[in-house]
């Protein structure tokens, strides 16, 4: 079995991928319509790396699509009940496009709980508060990259975080799923720095560091 399938050949794609084969994983890597591109990135990469187009059976125990939340829910619901008890992590940020002030899902709620009321999946939040360029680097300014994890299903989130450490970074458990709610949040923060031409210093090359007093 592959130990994990990206659905996605962009910056984040690539960032994800990175990371998995330098944990030395076996990856899946579908791309959305045109499997010359999927092609492509794996000779990039390297590494034990098979490719496909969405729609193809997904073969990993971690499924990660690189998408954002609209296609992330496509992506469940083309994939349905094969999706049942795969890990499916949720990198996504629903910042609300026509105003670009808050977040799109609903009061209360987070994109990684609408998600999991879709699919029999064990839905896990993690690297939505990390941009792609520092997931392929795997650091920012020599310090390691934080990547904050929430879910409810114990096996699950340590499986994450199993691959997150593999990786070369530094796993953070924050608590259950609804924890989601906060990352999203701080997410979308990270991205308005970024989004900030008065912030030159913040060009999506920036990462979020927990600092321990001890």
């Amino acid at each position: 079995m592959t130990d994990i399938t990206i659905i996605g050949t962009g910056n984040m794609a690539r960032g994800l991928a990175t990371r998995a084969i330098a944990g030395g994983n076996t990856v899946q890597l579908l791309a959305h319509d045109d499997k010359a591109k999927a092609d492509s990135l794996a000779a990039e990469l390297g590494g034990s790396v098979t490719t496909g187009v969405v729609g193809d059976d997904v073969s990993g125990h971690i499924v990660i699509p690189a998408v954002y939340f609209d296609p992330a829910k496509e992506v469940v619901a083309r994939y349905g009940s094969s999706l049942d008890g795969k890990v499916y992590v949720d990198i996504t940020n629903p910042v609300d496009m026509s105003t670009f002030e808050g977040l799109s899902v609903p009061e209360g709620s987070s994109a990684a709980e609408e998600l999991q009321k879709t699919t029999g999946a064990k839905v896990v939040k993690a690297f939505n508060t990390t941009f792609a360029g520092t997931l392929a680097a795997g650091d920012v300014a020599g310090q390691q990259l934080d990547v904050l994890i929430a879910g409810d299903d114990e096996d699950a989130v340590r499986a994450v975080a199993a691959f997150v450490e593999a990786g070369g970074l530094r796993p953070i458990v924050v608590g259950p799923q609804r924890r989601a709610r906060q990352l999203e949040q701080v997410g979308f923060l990270h991205i308005l720095l970024s989004a900030n031409d008065q912030l030159p210093e913040f060009q999506w090359n920036s990462a979020l560091k927990v600092v321990s007093g001890s």
